[in-house]
């Protein structure tokens, strides 16, 4: 087996996945820029309302690295009976969620409102999209019994032909039916079910010989639910932690003394995403074939696909640090309006920070690809605890040294909480050897 090969085409379909998810965002805020008298006014609305639906979704994603680990295992041991339960649970648990956030959408949304100080635009755009909520969490499910199974290519057109959709029907609502941002909403409801109708097509075409016949009784067993819901809560807790440092992240700025400052980290995060979305694709790859190689009880294969995941992730980081180097302004300079008077002021601000950028791609090539490991291995737990304690150095960095380094103290936080998430998950499965054990088992 050519590991390499094994992993970029894993890899590689995740990357193209990644890429379409920031061009939605771009078309949307697009359109809402270019509808009505008050484009500030509309694109503010809608970036409320994103917001909003980002954070159900983040705590949502737990459904799809739940799913991938355990069938990936059970892929690997080519239990098709096992995959199958597991299908079935995630779609019982995505469903249920989906109708829940639908019956509470009301306290749910004005809470959320009151929370963002949302106006009346924001509104109509929450009960427009909270139609594709259950699709949304369908298509979790989905991707991680796709990823599991090791189909990487399902995912990806799935994701092509959501935005397409989206975009489409975004463009036809808001200025052929003159519906504005809430036009894009209904253009979000529509392409997520589409997805989850493409889905469930490819399923059929692609996977209907390794389906079996199963009872209700077997997906609702106690003993594999309480697994299942295990690995779950550990996911919650660890992407909470997440929430919280991103939240803060961007609460910290805006209480900057200098107001440029919120713009500057805001735009220089950015950079990160880039970056962030190279490297989520090799840590599906690990995700994948640790979860495989393990239930296949087939160690050799996992120590390469572990050297190997991690070798791609540290070349992706080294290529990064080139680009930033090199290319800095010009990328910073795709998110500034040049024509702006303090276009020049916010590029030389962002200048004054960017070795934190430089950095921090060496500081995350271990942490994106552990995390995958440990989906794969169904070590939640110590994803868990390892984002526990980079949460802790996170605050207490920044607390610290805020009055002495300022936004610096902010940067330094977060470099130092993404490289500690990496090696104290190394030092917690004791430089991976328990991974390797449980293969050997």
């Amino acid at each position: 087996m050519n590991m390499n090969r094994e992993i970029l085409r894993i890899a590689l379909p995740n990357i193209v996945s990644n890429i379409t998810v920031p061009l939605m965002g771009i078309v949307s805020t697009a359109i809402a820029g270019h509808w009505g008298d008050d484009s500030a006014a509309s694109i503010g609305a809608l970036a409320i309302g994103v917001s909003i639906f980002n954070f159900i979704y983040w705590n949502c994603s737990f459904v799809r690295m739940g799913t991938s680990g355990l069938t990936a295992q059970a892929f690997g041991a080519a239990d098709w009976r096992e995959c199958t339960r597991m299908l079935a649970r995630a779609m019982a648990v995505a469903l249920v969620m989906g109708v829940a956030v639908l019956l509470l959408q009301y306290p749910l949304g004005e809470a959320a409102l009151w929370a963002m100080k949302g106006g009346e635009m924001t509104r109509a755009y929450f009960y427009a999209r909270i139609w594709a909520v259950p699709a949304g969490i369908l298509l979790f499910g989905f991707n991680g019994w796709f990823t599991g199974m090791q189909n990487a290519v399902i995912p990806m057109c799935t994701a092509i032909a959501v935005n397409i959709v989206h975009i489409l029907c975004s463009l036809w609502f808001a200025f052929r039916l003159d519906m504005g941002i809430v036009g894009i909403a209904y253009g979000s409801v529509i392409a997520q079910w589409t997805g989850v109708a493409l889905s469930v097509v490819l399923l059929i075409v692609r996977f209907r010989k390794r389906l079996t016949p199963i009872a209700w009784s077997e997906v609702v067993d106690l003993g594999p639910l309480r697994n299942f819901f295990r690995i779950n809560r550990d996911i919650i807790l660890r992407t909470l932690c997440l929430v919280a440092v991103y939240t803060f992240f961007t609460g910290a700025s805006a209480r900057m003394d200098d107001p440029s400052l919120l713009a500057v980290n805001t735009l220089l995060l950015q950079l990160f995403t880039l970056f962030s979305y190279m490297n989520d694709g090799f840590a599906f790859a690990a995700e994948a074939l640790t979860g495989r190689f393990i239930g296949a009880r087939d160690g050799a294969s996992l120590r390469r696909c572990l050297k190997g995941c991690i070798a791609w992730g540290t070349a992706v980081s080294v290529l990064f640090v080139g680009i930033y180097l090199g290319w800095w302004r010009e990328l910073v300079g795709l998110f500034v309006d040049r024509e702006a008077h303090d276009a020049a002021a916010i590029v030389a601000l962002a200048g004054r920070y960017i070795v934190w950028i430089i950095l921090i791609p060496v500081a995350s090539a271990m942490p994106f690809i552990m995390d995958g490991i440990m989906v794969g291995a169904t070590q939640t737990r110590i994803m868990r605890n390892s984002m526990g304690w980079a949460t802790a150095a996170y605050f207490t960095i920044y607390y610290a040294g805020y009055p002495l380094i300022g936004n610096n103290a902010l940067w330094l936080a977060f470099t130092l909480y993404m490289f500690l998430r990496g090696v104290v998950q190394y030092l917690m499965t004791d430089r991976l050897r328990r991974i390797y054990a449980a293969a050997e088992a």
